[in-house]
Parts: C-alpha cells; sequence; structure tokens
C-alpha cells in the first residue's frame, strides 16, 4: 500500500485511467498513512468517510468512461476553504464547531472534476503567520530533520499544513492560500512545489478571508506538472467574487515541458539581501545557469521600491484583516463568551477566541485605519503598493518574461526558535514573497537544492499576470535540474 503513497498525481491519474489502480485503493493507503503520521499535526479533521464515498463514486465514473480531470485522486483540503457539511474553523477558536452551510468554489470546482477529500490541513490561525506555530490546534512539524539532529522544525506558513501533508505523502496534492508568501514559502521550505497564482486567477468565494486584496488561493503538490494539473481545476471565472477575472483557464499541463528558449530571465538587485546566507546565493546562481543551459536568456532588472513592501504590506495586510475580522463577535456562529452587556460579550468572545498573532495584527490594523493615521500610514502604504507594481511592469514592458529570485531566505528552523520576543524576525520570513501580493503577479516555487544540514532549500519565479503557463515551463526547467526531495520519515 505505502507505494501508491509514492505516486505523483499524474502517474495516479495515469494508473486510475487505465484502470491499473482504483480510487478505493488509493485512497485507503492515504488514509493508513495520514493515521501513521500524525505525529506532524498536519490534518486538523479526517474525513475518512466521505474520502471512501467519494472515492466510490470515483471507481463508478471511471468504470462507466465518465470521468473527470481529477477523477479519484486523494487531496487534502487547508481548513481555510469551507467546505459543505464539514467543519472549517481556519484554526482559531473563534471559529469552534463552525459547519459550513455552503462550498468554497475552488473545492467545489475540484469535486466537479472527480477529486476526493481526505480532510482539513492545519494552517496559521486565519492563515496570520509564517510558520504554523499560531494554529488553535497547535503547530505543525515539518517531515524534514536537520542531519543527525530530531530538533522539530517548522514547515513553514500560514499553509504549513498542506506543505507537511505532501511533503510526507499523506495526500496526492492540497489546497492552500497565499497573502504574503503562504503557499510559497512553505513549499520552499518542505521541498515540494506551490503556486500562487496571478490575483483574480482562482475565486475568493467560501475562502475564509484574512486580506481581501492579497488573498489568493493555490495547489501545493509533488511536481510542477502535479501543480499544473491541480490549477487547472481550481481557477476560472466565478460570478459570486467580483474580483475573479472572466478568462478562460488554459491547459497548463501542455505548458511543462514546453521550450524556455529565448525567454528573457529577470534577476532583481534588490533580492540581494545584506547577511543573506551564501547557500542561497550559491541555488540562485544554480537556478540561473540551469535557465542559461535550456536557452533562456539572463538580464539584470532593478525593482527599486523593493525595500519597502514588506514594511508597506504589514500595514495594508493588518488594515484589511481588522476590518474582515469584525464579523466574528460572537453573535450569530462560532464561540460565544458570555457578558453582562453585548459590548461585554462581544470584548470577551474576542478575548478568548483570537490568539496573540490575530490580536496583535487587528490591532495594528485597527490602529493605521484610524482617523489621526489614516493618511500617514494606510494611504502611503497604498501608494507605495502602486510603485511596487509600477517596478515590475516597467520590467515587462522590456521584454522580460519572468524573474527568479530566492523563495526564503533560509531554511526551515525549529519549532519556537524564531519571533518569540520580536514578532518582526518572523515577518522577515516574508521578505522575498511580499512583492507578489502586493503587485497581484503569479509566483511559484520550487525546490532546488539543500543547505548543508540537508534541509530543502527553494527558488521563486514570478511571472507577468495571467501568465502562469511561463512559470510552469520554467519551474519544469529547475526541476528537472535539481531533481525530487523526499522526505525521510521519521514519524
Amino acid at each position: 500500500m505505502t507505494e501508491l503513497t509514492t505516486l505523483t498525481l499524474a502517474e495516479a491519474r495515469d494508473r486510475l485511467r487505465k484502470k491499473d489502480l482504483s480510487s478505493a485503493e488509493l485512497t485507503a493507503a492515504h488514509l493508513a498513512a495520514m493515521e501513521k503520521a500524525r505525529a506532524l499535526n498536519a490534518f486538523v479533521l479526517e474525513t475518512p468517510e466521505q474520502a471512501a464515498a467519494m472515492a466510490k463514486a470515483s471507481d463508478a465514473r471511471i468504470a462507466r468512461g465518465d470521468a473527470g480531470p481529477l477523477e479519484g485522486i486523494p487531496l487534502a483540503i487547508k481548513d481555510l476553504f469551507c467546505t459543505k457539511g464539514v467543519r472549517t474553523t481556519a484554526c482559531s477558536h473563534i471559529l469552534d464547531n463552525f459547519v459550513p452551510t455552503y462550498e468554497s468554489t475552488v473545492t467545489s470546482q475540484l469535486w466537479r472534476d472527480g477529486a476526493v477529500m481526505l480532510g482539513k490541513t492545519n494552517n496559521d490561525e486565519f492563515a496570520m503567520g509564517s510558520s504554523n506555530e499560531t494554529s488553535y490546534f497547535g503547530p505543525v512539524q515539518s517531515p524534514w530533520r536537520r542531519e543527525g539532529s530530531n530538533t522539530p522544525l517548522v514547515p513553514g506558513g500560514s499553509s504549513g499544513g498542506s506543505a507537511a501533508a505532501v511533503a510526507a505523502q499523506l495526500c496526492l496534492g492540497a489546497t492552500a492560500t497565499d497573502t504574503g508568501g503562504s503557499i510559497r514559502q512553505p513549499a520552499a521550505f518542505t521541498g515540494t512545489v506551490g503556486i500562487k497564482p496571478t490575483y483574480g486567477r482562482c475565486s475568493r468565494w467560501g475562502i475564509v478571508a484574512f486580506a481581501s486584496s492579497l488573498d489568493q488561493a493555490g495547489p501545493m503538490a509533488k511536481t510542477v506538472r502535479d501543480a499544473a494539473i491541480m490549477l487547472r481545476s481550481m481557477a476560472g471565472p466565478d460570478a459570486k467574487d467580483t474580483t475573479c477575472v472572466d478568462l478562460p483557464v488554459p491547459d497548463y499541463e501542455a505548458a511543462v515541458g514546453r521550450s524556455v528558449k529565448g525567454l528573457r530571465i529577470g534577476i532583481p538587485n534588490e533580492y540581494r539581501l545584506e547577511g543573506m546566507p551564501a547557500e542561497i546565493e550559491k541555488i540562485w546562481q544554480q537556478g540561473c545557469a540551469w535557465l542559461k543551459s535550456a536557452g533562456a536568456e539572463l538580464v539584470d532588472v532593478s525593482l527599486p521600491h523593493t525595500k519597502y513592501a514588506l514594511p508597506a504590506y504589514y500595514i495594508v495586510a493588518p488594515a484589511e484583516a481588522s476590518s474582515n475580522l469584525a464579523r466574528y463577535d460572537g453573535v450569530r456562529y462560532g464561540l460565544r463568551v458570555p457578558g453582562k452587556d453585548i459590548t461585554d460579550m462581544y470584548e470577551q468572545t474576542r478575548a478568548e477566541g483570537f490568539g496573540g498573532e490575530v490580536r496583535r495584527r487587528v490591532m495594528i490594523g485597527t490602529y493605521v485605519l484610524s482617523a489621526g493615521y489614516y493618511d500617514a500610514y494606510y494611504l502611503r502604504a497604498q501608494k507605495v503598493r502602486t510603485l511596487i507594481k509600477r517596478d515590475f511592469e516597467q520590467c515587462f514592458a522590456q521584454g522580460v518574461h519572468a524573474m527568479l529570485t530566492p523563495a526564503t531566505p533560509s531554511a526551515s528552523f525549529g519549532i519556537g526558535e524564531k519571533g518569540g520576543a520580536d514578532p518582526v524576525e518572523m515577518y522577515l520570513n516574508d521578505v522575498f514573497t511580499v512583492t507578489v501580493n502586493m503587485a497581484g503577479l503569479p509566483g511559484i516555487a520550487v525546490p532546488a537544492g539543500a543547505d548543508a544540514q540537508g534541509l530543502p532549500l527553494g527558488l521563486q519565479l514570478i511571472g507577468r499576470p495571467f501568465d502562469e503557463e511561463t512559470l510552469f515551463a520554467l519551474g519544469e526547467v529547475i526541476e528537472q535540474a535539481a531533481g525530487r526531495f523526499v522526505a525521510q520519515p521519521w514519524w
């Protein structure tokens, strides 16, 4: 059974179509793997009965020649996606036992195409975090360990459960969301592939909101091809989300393996940070060499406003969060802590329901939106955001097709090692990823090497708006050169 969990999504799909394998067998193998890997805390809810029923229905459709593009494929769903009749909490105490009566657009499209739900994965509370340590359900442990060490490591965040589940081969792919790097950073930390599509490529309807102008859903998978297959099902127009574009969804899988000859790849000078580890610089240079040998042309580019991206992001995102999280008041759903009057009930509910990081960001957001500070902080951050977007537009206008940068400033770190005394230390993990969200661009993280302690390191490719296909073509070049990175089970 274990060999079934080592399949890639593409391999499993092809075997299911040939009837070499049933979805029931494939799903049972993954459910068994999940049971053995509970030490990782990757899942906050397992749905074995539902998975078995969905697999049985898939096998019936395959038998009658009615298979969808993801027919019978077992997937994990981040606990930010509302799933009808299945508890969805955003890993927050304030949404205790909330069971949606509706399905998010992204997950409904996965079920439409025949996918099977294994369960809901752990994430930072309301997606606020870079290490998956802020979850009400406790931290996720990475399936990776440093060579010769048993120190538990973080899988990255906020989509840490999805990253750990894919890396530990507990599912064939997982949904995730990315507001400032929450798909790409955990993908880089766990040796998996994660793509944040262009803002508006996937519907946000039915996804618990963090920062509405930054949030975007995307897939995490074992390979570039698997991510391309998943994104085709996840993407597409949606009348229920006015920020979702009405554009046809390309066949992303067809772009995997496409020639990258003649593509101009920008190398942004501003991503060479002071004090950046030599290992990160080394894999960046290695990535440049791989793309060059595949026929791409490398050009130095400048994105002068990059240095303002992180501070601007940590104004815009908390401001939108404070507005979005105002709905959690103990009145209609989720946790309610009684008080002596309605104001007291609001205060008690929110004090008990929200964790420390969420409270911090709500308070920052409320502050920057307040009457005396709105112009000084929020308005100025939005102007900086426009300049960041313009930097990218000018590079693309000069014929640059995509950019290559590091994905993270380091490899994974130990649980509890960062951000305890100084939250800014944790926020710096997003230094390479937030520009992409601020500009609304697509970005993919692909495993590219390992550090001295054997931990995976990733490279990031940033593309033109709605040109995810070029990212898949370039990502495949890096993946073929670097090979795959598979964690050795310690659990």
